[in-house]
């Protein structure tokens, strides 16, 4: 494993994590949250680390909302500050991660660049770094490249990528379409046909090609993202970046960019396992994290007595919880508010807080 040239990895690190809450709030997201194996560091820290080898710091990019912008630059105080790229407002995907390209391609018009979510678990480093090496080679190609991660059960939380043969020369796969959430009978289908990949959000491609497809499906955006790198380059990023953000689409970068490349045989798949979970509720935090011999697991540093109870999530700020004959539940005591559902309820948290919030109680959430 070795620096890959000229790549200029970014990192969106965005969301509300709701389906986190009350351990993720507003002001202090997921990303920021010690939730994977190793309790001293953060998500985004944790994705820094893997990448870090890859690329250096000096091409090592963050986009992250003007919030948290300050909490971002406090964990990564040696990445240079103007590789922490602050945006006005959500715009969904497809924005920070153009603009990521453009400011890639001003500082190297030959850079190769990609996005990597600030919130994922991966734990075999070293095998995450093999499969970017590889996507590196086919995404010199000009190609835009995905990671497809071989799905261990039929999931209708994650989007599916359908792949095709192997491309001439090289170590990727055609894709032929992406599928996003689909039901559980679909999903079954997907899964037993073998054809099929979890779309991880993991993306490498040269910064001319993405936007060349991003000037072809989203013209706004190229000449937005544009201005603002050139801004940017120029010394003058912040004022241009705030009023031409506005203006830009919200729109995802699979739907509003990597569907309509796919249909024109313009994408290309690397298939990879490497410990890849994606930390979106309580139940899937339970599968990155170690459990007692009852598989009750605890999140930070929670103190937990469990008596006759298994397989419960447990967090707790700075008290103990004590378990009596319970099982399967998610246990969250945040200082000010607790909550507590069961396991098989822990996609439903995100719809929770908005209704925390029509109770007249947004100050929690």
């Amino acid at each position: 494993m070795s620096t890959i040239p000229r790549f200029f990895p970014a990192i969106p690190a965005g969301g509300s994590g709701t389906r986190l809450w009350p351990l993720s709030r507003t002001g202090r997201p997921k990303f920021l949250l010690p939730l994977g194996p190793d309790p001293a560091r953060s998500l985004l820290q944790a994705t820094v680390d893997r990448l870090l080898p890859l690329c250096g710091l000096d091409r090592l990019l963050v986009v992250t909302g003007e919030a948290h912008s300050a909490a971002v630059r406090g964990q990564l105080p040696h990445l240079p500050p103007a590789n922490v790229i602050a945006e006005p407002s959500a715009r969904n995907s497809s924005a920070p991660i153009a603009l990521a390209a453009a400011i890639a391609h001003e500082r190297d018009p030959d850079a190769l660049t990609g996005s990597f979510a600030a919130d994922h678990v991966v734990t075999d480093p070293a095998a995450f770094q093999a499969v970017i090496e590889a996507a590196a080679q086919v995404a010199a190609e000009g190609l835009l490249v995905t990671v497809g991660l071989r799905p261990l059960r039929p999931d209708t939380g994650y989007g599916y990528i359908e792949a095709g043969g192997p491309l001439t020369g090289g170590p990727g796969l055609a894709v032929r379409s992406f599928t996003e959430k689909p039901d559980a009978a679909t999903a079954r289908d997907y899964v037993a046909t073998g054809s099929y990949l979890w779309n991880a959000g993991m993306f490498l491609w040269r910064a001319d090609a993405l936007l060349a497809e991003v000037g072809r499906q989203l013209p706004g955006l190229y000449d937005g993202v544009r201005q603002i790198a050139a801004a940017y380059a120029a010394g003058d990023g912040p004022q241009v970046h705030a009023e031409i953000w506005p203006t830009l689409p919200t729109v995802s970068i699979d739907v509003g960019i990597v569907e309509g490349a796919a249909q024109r045989g313009r994408v290309a798949c690397v298939p990879a396992d490497f410990g890849w979970t994606d930390v979106g509720t309580f139940d899937s935090l339970a599968a990155v994290l170690p459990g007692d011999a009852a598989g009750n697991v605890r999140v930070g540093g929670a103190e937990v007595l469990a008596v006759d109870s298994a397989r419960c999530v447990v967090s707790a700020a700075g008290r103990p919880v004590v378990l009596l004959g319970v099982h399967d539940l998610v246990v969250v005591d945040a200082g000010d508010v607790v909550l507590v559902c069961p396991r098989e309820r822990a996609q439903d948290v995100g719809a929770l807080v908005g209704s925390v919030r029509d109770a007249g109680r947004g100050g929690l959430t």
